[in-house]
């Protein structure tokens, strides 16, 4: 018996619903991270338009917000931003802004020893939407 391989176009996987909302790889300058702890999702509503995790990796805590493809391709511009929370407080000096970037990086922090959670937000309509991930110690 003869086994075929099917090659379905993005367009037939996307039609089935196949396709994923994220493609998270690796923070800027460290090749291996590892997603922990929950996804959070910014809503508009009930309407998801970004997730936000965390990551390790290189030693570091990173935060990732990745927006969706519906948010991103609206007409106007849009901003995203990742950040860490530390022991319930907002790293500032770690967030990382993006205007018209789909995929957002926060600067890596050395708080492994700590409770951290990962906080996206997203705004460009007149409002600002944010999420995080659950606290991980």
């Amino acid at each position: 018996m003869r086994k075929v391989m099917v090659v379905l176009p993005a367009v037939a996987l996307s039609v089935l619903g196949l396709t994923s909302t994220a493609q998270a790889e690796r923070a800027p300058g460290c090749s291996s991270t590892v997603q922990i702890g929950s996804t959070g999702h910014v809503k508009k509503g009930s309407t998801i338009i970004a997730s936000v995790k965390q990551f390790k990796g290189c030693g570091k805590n990173w935060g990732y917000t990745y927006v969706w493809d519906s948010w991103a391709s609206k007409p106007g511009n849009f901003s995203s931003s990742a950040e860490i929370v530390v022991n319930g407080t907002r790293d500032l000096n770690s967030t990382v802004n993006g205007t018209n970037d789909q995929d957002v990086w926060s600067k890596g922090t050395k708080t492994l020893d700590k409770c951290t959670r990962a906080y996206g937000e997203v705004w460009g309509d007149g409002n600002v939407y944010w999420a995080q991930t659950d606290e991980r110690c």
